[in-house]
């Protein structure tokens, strides 16, 4: 193999895991040893790919798109636990004290992880003390997290929670760069029945709700995207 053959292969290997937080001061030599225990796989928009039927402890280390982890109660309604962004993990993983317990795992756009045994982690990942850290500190966001969704569940109407989420899924987006202009409305790829299962309510009222803000001007919508014309005012509509 040439050295540009090499070159490539150690690239495309490492490519799961470049401008993942937790792996931000890892040396080349760590990455490969890190990625070569991270097969990356890919799950289309809408794929469920973690259930309570099929458990396996693993962590999934997100590269690509977004997932949402969420549980079913006993009369079928859906609540989202988690929105997980690029660049962070989750998973079923007992060592490091995070459980899906009864959650489900959904792709909402095309996506692309990188997998981790349990013994892959105990051995790369929670014996380097830089990498344990940061994981721990994810886990205490994503706990607060969790909290603070089960509070909108219960307090907040449901205009409220349709404001929350989008005002969580814009902040968690990219920051603006030379190439995607500053002043460039947040736009959300999600259909209106996408949105209604975050939020935890029916596709028939998240429509409405969103005609509403879009009537006062707070968005725009089109196709399977909605796009955030006033920032503020949306988040003081979430309360």
């Amino acid at each position: 193999m040439t050295d540009a053959a090499a070159g490539h292969e150690g690239a495309e290997r490492t490519w799961c895991l470049a401008e993942v937080d937790i792996f931000c001061d890892l040396s080349e030599r760590e990455m490969e040893a890190i990625a070569a225990a991270a097969p990356m796989k890919s799950y289309h928009a809408g794929e469920i790919f973690y259930s309570p039927t099929q458990p396996s402890e693993v962590l999934f280390i997100l590269k690509k798109g977004r997932i949402r982890v969420f549980r079913v109660s006993a009369d079928g309604r859906a609540l989202t636990t988690a929105i997980i962004s690029p660049g962070t993990i989750f998973g079923e993983m007992v060592l490091l004290g995070q459980h899906m317990y009864d959650n489900y795992a959904e792709a909402l756009d095309d996506t692309v992880v990188c997998v981790m045994s349990r013994a892959d982690v105990n051995r790369l990942l929670l014996a380097d003390a830089r990498i344990a850290t940061r994981i721990t500190a994810i886990l205490g966001r994503r706990l607060a997290d969790l909290e603070q969704r089960l509070s909108d569940s219960v307090f907040k109407t449901v205009a409220q929670r349709i404001a929350t989420t989008l005002t969580t899924l814009t902040s968690a987006q990219p920051p603006a760069s030379p190439l995607r202009p500053v002043g460039r409305h947040p736009q959300i790829a999600l259909t209106h029945e996408q949105l209604a299962a975050l939020a935890g309510t029916s596709r028939e009222t998240c429509t409405k709700v969103l005609r509403e803000y879009a009537g006062h001007g707070l968005l725009r919508l089109a196709r399977g995207r909605i796009t955030v014309l006033d920032s503020e005012r949306l988040r003081d509509a979430a309360g």
